[in-house]
């Protein structure tokens, strides 16, 4: 089972994740409870996934801007990743 964890609370967990150049992939209903992802204005391009967007992970009156990031649309090489969120930015992912 994947573990997203960041600032000792545990943000994410599943055992169905997609691993995608080294990154897990977490559904969307694998947020814990309690935290916030709160949408950012950042996005980045990738050639192959597409357009990147970003959320402010919010876990216990601490934020981590533009830790998560998703594909609202991923190009067709990238359909498995659809609905799911990755993290960075001091997010430790155990599997």
């Amino acid at each position: 089972m994947a573990t997203a964890t960041w600032n000792g609370t545990v943000i994410a967990q599943s055992d169905d994740t997609v691993v995608v150049e080294g990154n897990h992939y977490f559904p969307r209903e694998s947020i814990a409870q309690g935290v916030t992802l709160a949408a950012s204005d950042t996005h980045t391009v990738c050639p192959w996934k597409g357009t990147a967007s970003y959320y402010t992970v919010e876990v216990g009156g601490a934020a981590n801007p533009d830790a998560a990031w998703y594909y609202p649309e991923p190009k067709p090489a990238a359909q498995e990743i659809t609905d799911r969120i990755a993290f960075w930015h001091g997010v430790t992912v155990t599997d």
